[in-house]
């Protein structure tokens, strides 16, 4: 892992509904330092103890992973459920997600997470539970950009939501929630009703490529590394990525910004 990027992974939890996929979303808090009041998936850094060897006995189907391979998913699940109480796991040896109900006995543990007073080994452990990793389907690969002062190394996974899980943002590092369809997410930003930064946005476009959520995850495949980079032409100022990396050619104009 490269010393310049802070490792960080984050979910995209969907379900199919009447008016199409909609995704989980959480409102930042203003005072966060990275994305304050930005509309986000839920997500965050790759803690120290996701990176805990002992993990891979709670995570079945999990041995054609890396050990980073691994901690991003792992992170993935605790940011999850940390920040929206989904919890993506299974009772061990069990086939299903946990029921809400299950959930809802082990709220105390989501406290802990919050509180820095807990990790997914002990987690795993005392609930007796296998974390889906296998479940979580690698969507995408982000790294902030050269000119930012912090710089992350991100893996957007998506995964189906739990049938009767019911999201909700944590109060602290969220400070609201909402199932949003990616049209919805997309016009609201353009109306500028929500502000949701470049990497997010660009990820809902690619999901609302999908016509159901078997469809956005039979998507999932070689994933290509963007990390966005500036163009200058003449007096104006665009921010750019790839064209090979299923994002289409996006040219967004940061002049302003700068």
């Amino acid at each position: 892992m490269s010393d310049k990027f802070i490792p960080a992974a984050t979910v995209l939890i969907v379900r199919d509904t009447p008016s199409g996929v909609e995704v989980f979303m959480v409102v930042r808090h203003h005072e966060i330092d990275f994305a304050s009041g930005a509309l986000v998936f839920p997500g965050g850094k790759v803690d120290a103890g996701d990176f805990d060897a002992g993990l891979r006995d709670y995570c079945p189907q999990a041995q054609n992973l890396s050990d980073d391979e691994l901690a991003f998913r792992v992170a993935g699940v605790r940011e999850s459920y940390e920040e929206c109480g989904i919890l993506l796991a299974r009772k061990r040896g069990a086939n299903a997600f946990i029921t809400a109900a299950q959930v809802q006995a082990l709220e105390s543990w989501r406290d802990r997470f919050n509180n820095r007073d807990a990790c997914m080994l002990d987690f795993a452990r005392e609930a007796q539970l296998d974390f889906a990793v296998d479940a979580l389907a690698h969507f995408g690969h982000w790294k902030t950009p050269e000119m930012m002062k912090k710089r992350f190394d991100t893996h957007f996974f998506l995964i189906r939501a739990p049938q009767d899980h019911i999201g909700i943002h944590d109060g602290s590092e969220s400070v609201d929630s909402v199932w949003i369809t990616p049209r919805t997410a997309l016009a609201d930003a353009e109306a500028g009703t929500r502000t949701i930064i470049f990497p997010t946005r660009m990820n809902i476009q690619k999901l609302a490529q999908a016509a159901d959520v078997e469809a956005a995850i039979a998507a999932c495949g070689d994933v290509v590394t963007v990390q966005p980079f500036i163009e200058k032409d003449g007096d104006k100022v665009y921010l750019r990525i790839q064209a090979n990396a299923g994002y289409g050619d996006p040219r967004e104009d940061v002049t302003r910004g700068l």
